[in-house]
């Protein structure tokens, strides 16, 4: 008897009615929903939408693409006819079901947003209308990305290694489950006012970066000015403002002023830091261990090492050379610009090596506090203006030294530098830690909405 109850445990009944093909792996693979909704097929709540249209040349079309791992649909770009090379495409509208056929196995789902009603796509993706009777557009889009949905998706993608898609037809008819509508609704909701707690918590941090900006200039004394543009026509530049030749540099003008101060006294940075100076590994052996640090382990939303290699002086050769306290200033494009800058800080004994990339910038003086450096590097208006002064060829553009040399900045007294710099860490700890609620928030809203559909 108690065999027999453990075989009763495992056997599966489906109704007759829902058996489209004798394949026991098709039925098994729903065993994460649970029992306590009807499964429905898509075609149940989707109709294929295809308003086709040839593009012009002389208009312009706003053009999507859905992110991967339910990340949902964004603005790839804004084109003329002219420049897409594919003229056969399809309007979409706003409220619309949309996937990618190739990438629906790595959760490509996503709900139209109104802004991009009238936007199109190409044949490798596809469009649905929803019937909103039947199903909620938001539950519809947290069962399609979800992990589970993505794992069916795997199972009936076919093709190639890296090519492998879903078809419409065979989409349509894998199940999802499907609450009332009343009950759908409320989940909706819950999952919404938890989104909306992270989403005012992203806001408050990013309101709390641009203080820091704010503060910064309020505190120097430095106004901010507006960005220069290249004017035609004849200018004139003062010999003595002239730090580096070239048309294309001087015709921004004096921006290396960009963080002149009215309250303190203002150095070039090449007079009171070193720039990329020489350090020298030679009285090491080649198995001394130190830090690696390429340039994937520096943060660029917080401006900090996420992670360091146990390296050695062997190894060393060909990077770029930095000992503990040193500013690790990224210079090539984009990670400058995304703020990829760091301070060495806890090497392995002290000494460190990673990417060419890399500006070197050191103490030089007791009177300059190089954290008081680094949030000034850091600043949007530095980031931005050293944009202006790129070599280089597009895609592989860099920041030259000169730059960093010939930059001013304010220098107070050493005791308001680390008034700044104390301010400043306790407004970054603050982003920090209502990123980390929001990103807790998210989580939390996918688990409970989860938890009322899949078995966990």
């Amino acid at each position: 008897m108690k065999k027999m109850n453990s075989t009763v445990s495992i056997l599966k009944t489906i109704p007759f009615s829902q058996l489209s093909l004798w394949d026991v792996k098709r039925y098994k693979i729903y065993d994460f929903y649970l029992d306590k909704f009807p499964r429905i097929k898509l075609e149940n709540v989707l109709n294929k939408y295809g308003k086709e249209i040839n593009l012009k040349d002389n208009e312009e079309y706003k053009q999507v693409t859905i992110k991967l791992y339910g990340k949902g649909v964004i603005l790839r770009g804004i084109k003329k006819g002219s420049q897409i090379k594919t003229k056969r495409q399809f309007l979409i509208k706003g409220g619309q079901f949309i996937y990618s056929k190739i990438d629906a196995r790595n959760g490509a789902f996503g709900i139209v947003p109104e802004e991009l009603d009238g936007a199109v796509i190409t044949n490798s993706f596809s469009v649905f209308n929803i019937n909103t009777h039947l199903i909620n557009p938001t539950y519809l889009f947290l069962v399609t990305s979800s992990k589970n949905f993505r794992k069916i998706c795997e199972r009936f993608s076919s093709g190639t290694t890296g090519r492998r898609n879903i078809s419409d037809e065979i989409l349509l008819n894998l199940e999802i489950p499907l609450p009332p509508l009343e009950e759908q609704n409320r989940l909706v909701a819950q999952y919404n006012a938890t989104i909306q707690q992270a989403n005012e918590q992203e806001k408050k941090a990013r309101e709390l970066e641009q203080e820091i900006e704010n503060y910064l200039f309020e505190v120097l004394g430095i106004e901010k000015t507006e960005e220069k543009k290249k004017t035609k026509g004849l200018q004139l530049v003062r010999f003595k403002d002239i730090d580096v030749w070239g048309v294309d540099k001087l015709a921004y003008g004096n921006t290396k002023q960009i963080l002149m101060s009215i309250k303190y006294d203002n150095y070039k940075l090449k007079d009171i830091l070193y720039i990329n100076p020489k350090t020298d590994f030679s009285k090491y052996n080649d198995n001394f261990e130190m830090s690696f640090i390429p340039m994937k382990y520096i943060s660029d939303e917080y401006g900090e090492i996420i992670n360091m290699e146990i390296g050695n002086k062997g190894k060393s050769k060909g990077y770029t050379k930095f000992k503990e306290g040193d500013l690790l200033w990224s210079r090539i494009t984009p990670c400058m610009q995304n703020g990829k800058s760091a301070i060495a800080k806890n090497l392995i004994n002290k000494v460190g090596y990673g990417s060419t990339e890399y500006h070197i910038i050191r103490q030089k003086e007791d009177k300059v506090l190089i954290e008081y450096v680094y949030y000034l590097l850091r600043t949007n208006a530095v980031r931005q203006d050293a944009m202006n002064y790129f070599t280089g060829s597009a895609g592989q553009q860099r920041v030259p030294k000169s730059y960093l040399e010939n930059l001013l900045i304010p220098l107070p007294p050493l005791s308001i530098q680390k008034e700044i710099a104390r301010h400043i860490s306790d407004l970054k700890q603050q982003i920090k830690d209502l990123r980390r609620q929001a990103e807790e928030n998210r989580k939390q809203a996918i688990k409970e909405f989860e938890q009322n559909i899949f078995v966990l």
